[in-house]
């Protein structure tokens, strides 16, 4: 049998989604899933939710039990998968977007790069690292599979501190991004092959092919690039065709996202660049709230046993990797694991994103050699944060906060550097016992 944790399993939709996916696989079907959370409404609202799919999917073996004490949820677990947000909505990422704001600094998402991610990432890795510890007493042969962000710097830190953990970082924008362009082109995805290498949420496509009846293949990119220099990207997506027409490649997380990480796209007084490229600022603020708005009606379909659930397929990697690694069946999925050579002008310490073949023997990366040197310019942007950002975490040192949003490309293009240190001792003074102490 077959055990899966879910870290963070009042994480309803997402649990839902993952299950959905993992127990849709008849090899599967007598797993043993065990969620853990510190809110014990949306664990039990999860409790119910998993309970319901098994049923509509008449998984009659399967076994699911629900608890706050997260060491009972690992003990023998042979895969663990991390969904929780540290902190919450409140007050973790409200303190994330309004004190810079009071500086003048405005953030789209704030969850990967910026100030925003800095401190997600401080809050986030020490919880990750203690799981990371839970999980070598508990169930050391346990692969890890992170959902979590920031992706690039809490897969950093676990590989860093825990070498010899079974690790991989998940994330979907490599496969949402190829379906949106197959859309945009008007396209069929299913006919299209496509190579993507970088670091989470600044990776590009190096190929974006489609396979033709007779055997030959077209590259789609002349026509992408067609759309970007006729000025006719879609709405909500002026960014990464401008990035597309900048830098010749199309990156692989949302114009929204990738306008934070840049200095290109959100600037004080150029409100004109700002409805250009039409970039949402707050815009994970009003996500949030539309979530929490939305979430007693959720619950209650969730939890009416005379409606439906439906069981859908999403396109998460999880499943595919624990069918792989349970069945021997080959799978390719986009992780993020340590650099190590596979991307040849990054740091070798810094975390990728590559394919990957899961079999039996679990994640094998695969070596994507260098990518182009513009390209690799502007993910070093990236892991220079992400690298003082880990070793802040890690050793305690309160000047490398100062130094990793001294290094970010958005907070330095707006901030002086006596600003960005201010910056920084108001977001550790309000997130009080969120962090750890600094010295």
């Amino acid at each position: 049998m077959t055990k899966i944790t879910l870290v963070g399993a009042g994480s309803t939709v997402f649990a839902q989604n993952i299950l959905g996916d993992v127990l849709s696989n008849p090899e599967l079907a007598d797993s043993e899933i065990a969620l853990f959370d510190i809110d014990e409404e949306r664990l039990s609202t999860s409790e119910v939710m998993s309970r319901r799919i098994g049923s509509t999917l008449g998984l009659h073996k399967l076994r699911i039990t629900a608890t706050t004490n997260r060491r009972e949820a690992l003990e023998g677990a042979d895969f663990v998968i991390l969904m929780m947000q540290i902190g919450g909505y409140k007050p973790a990422t409200v303190i994330d977007f309004e004190i810079p704001k009071q500086f003048g600094l405005r953030q789209t998402i704030a969850d990967t790069l910026g100030i925003g991610g800095i401190f997600r990432a401080l809050r986030t890795i020490p919880v990750v690292l203690d799981i990371a510890r839970d999980m070598e007493e508990l169930c050391p042969d346990a692969l890890m599979m992170n959902y979590v962000n920031p992706m690039a710097m809490i897969s950093w830190a676990v590989q860093e501190k825990h070498p010899n953990l079974a690790y991989v970082g998940l994330c979907h924008s490599v496969q949402e991004t190829a379906g949106h362009l197959a859309e945009v082109l008007n396209e069929d995805i299913s006919t299209i092959d496509y190579t993507s290498a970088g670091i989470n949420h600044v990776a590009f496509f190096s190929k974006f092919e489609k396979r033709l009846a007779d055997g030959t293949r077209e590259d789609l990119y002349p026509r992408l690039k067609a759309i970007a220099e006729a000025g006719k990207a879609p709405d909500g997506d002026k960014v990464r065709f401008e990035v597309l027409r900048q830098l010749g490649y199309f990156v692989t997380e949302s114009s929204e996202h990738f306008s934070e990480y840049t200095p290109w796209f959100i600037k004080r007084g150029r409100t004109d660049l700002v409805d250009r490229f039409q970039v949402p600022l707050d815009e994970y603020i009003r996500r949030c709230e539309e979530q929490i708005a939305e979430w007693e009606v959720l619950k209650d379909e969730l939890e009416d046993e005379s409606r439906p659930l439906e069981v859908e397929k999403s396109n998460e990697y999880a499943a595919a990797i624990i069918h792989g690694m349970v069945t021997g069946t080959n799978h390719l999925i986009y992780g993020n694991l340590r650099n190590n050579g596979l991307i040849t002008n990054l740091p070798n310490d810094a975390a990728v994103e590559v394919p990957c073949h899961v079999d039996r023997n679990g994640i094998q990366p695969i070596r994507v050699g260098s990518v182009p040197p513009q390209l690799a310019a502007v993910m070093r942007w990236q892991t220079n944060v992400q690298e003082l950002t880990v070793a802040a975490a890690l050793t305690g040192r309160r000047d490398h906060i100062y130094h990793a949003a001294m290094l970010d490309p958005h907070t330095a293009a707006e901030l002086a550097p006596d600003e960005i240190r201010q910056l920084c001792d108001a977001l550790i003074e309000a997130h009080g016992n969120y962090l750890p102490s600094y010295h």
